[in-house]
């Protein structure tokens, strides 16, 4: 009605008076010693160490037994980490009859929302809201995404029971593979490192909307696996964990480096968003992209690669420099990289869980009082809607 309307304006005229911090932008919600992200001197670090020596030099596991227990491990300590991860893929029974019960169209993502939920019922934590041991869940649910993905997309497919791979000698990109691939063979090195690789780099990214989410639910004293649930639940949407998807699915019918220099400039033409580019922190480029680009190019080069993908890819990375000013996320070549190792499309985002877990649970582990005492997160907003009235009975309510 016009009195509804009008006390709406009057409503937008008091926010005018109040600064919104929309999308929490530019708040300073807390501290952190778990990474460092967008400072120029340091560029994205976690506990210190560059992401570039991470991704070079080590493996997942040890980057996860940074982020979740404070340090780089020794060679004896890896291998007993490895170990402990390698047993924990191996699902229990009630989880293993869940996942036969979801159908092949269900999103991967909510196959691990499921799974988690799950193993929160199969194997709650012990002790205290919010003194949980919250690295041991994380080093539960970690290996478990691996082997559930696996072992539904098989079941739901096929109705094959895959044998879950709890060879420590595998690490966890390894035994993905495998259990994703389940042909007998050793896959390639390359796809082993394009796996692994990416866990490190979507291991931990500062207070990002999947975070910060886990966050809020920690500040409650709310248990792990309902932490990560909420995570997962923001990480599936497109304009977080979900855009590596949506660039794979946006390149995937470009025949030619014309084709898709047209499709986006039609794009860009009608101000449609361009997925895999531009970040809230990041103004002049992505660290990640980078070692993304560089994995995406060296699949693309060895026999029965696909150069045009990677040709297109660089293309566009270079029109929207020009064009737009606009730099990758770390989305944008991970999609490349991704698919020229065998992984499936919907698998993309499912596998950004499988390591950014270990980042929530650090910060989970943050929230919970290792890095200044926890205080549960709960913002104020401005009210815009109309001013107090009269309540209106049913028989003189108007039916428009």
């Amino acid at each position: 009605s016009a009195g509804v309307l009008g006390a709406c304006l009057v409503g937008m005229a008091l926010v005018a008076d109040k600064k919104i911090a929309k999308g929490l932008d530019g708040v300073l919600a807390d501290v952190t010693a778990v990474s460092t992200v967008g400072k120029h001197e340091a560029g994205l670090t976690y506990r210190g160490y560059a992401i570039e020596d991470l991704a070079e030099n080590c493996e997942f596991e040890e980057v996860a037994h940074l982020l979740l227990r404070m340090a780089l491990p020794t060679v004896e300590e890896l291998a007993a980490y490895k170990q402990q991860l390698a047993t924990n893929r191996q699902l229990p029974n009630g989880l293993l009859t869940v996942l036969e019960t979801l159908p092949k169209d269900a999103h991967p993502m909510d196959v691990l929302r499921t799974t988690c939920s799950a193993l929160g019922c199969l194997d709650p934590e012990a002790g205290e809201a919010g003194k949980a041991d919250v690295a041991r869940t994380a080093e539960r649910l970690m290996p478990a995404f691996v082997s559930a993905l696996c072992y539904w997309y098989h079941f739901a497919n096929t109705g094959h029971r895959i044998k879950i791979n709890v060879d420590p000698t595998d690490n966890m990109a390894a035994a993905f593979l495998k259990m994703l691939r389940n042909d007998g063979k050793q896959p390639d090195p390359l796809d082993i490192k394009t796996i692994d690789a990416a866990f490190i780099l979507y291991a931990e990214h500062d207070f990002n909307a999947s975070t910060f989410s886990a966050r809020i639910s920690a500040s409650t004293l709310s248990d792990t696996f309902s932490c990560v649930c909420a995570g997962i639940g923001a990480l599936r949407g497109p304009l977080h964990g979900g855009a590596n998807e949506a660039v794979l699915y946006m390149l995937k019918d470009v025949g030619s480096k014309e084709a898709g220099e047209q499709k986006i400039r039609e794009m860009m033409n009608r101000k449609q968003l361009v997925m895999g580019f531009g970040h809230r922190i990041y103004k002049n480029g992505d660290p990640r992209n980078a070692i993304f680009k560089r994995m995406s190019k060296e699949l693309s080069a060895r026999p029965g690669g696909n150069p045009l993908l990677w040709d297109v890819s660089d293309h566009i990375e270079a029109i929207m420099a020009k064009e737009k000013k606009m730099y990758p996320n770390a989305d944008f070549f991970a999609a490349s990289a991704y698919h020229q190792a065998g992984v499936p499309t919907p698998f993309f985002t499912p596998l950004f869980v499988v390591s950014r877990t270990a980042g929530w649970c650090a910060h989970i582990m943050e929230q919970l009082g290792g890095n200044g005492p926890n205080k549960i997160i709960r913002p104020s907003s401005v009210y815009n809607g109309p001013d107090k009235r009269a309540f209106v009975a049913m028989a003189t309510r108007s039916k428009l």
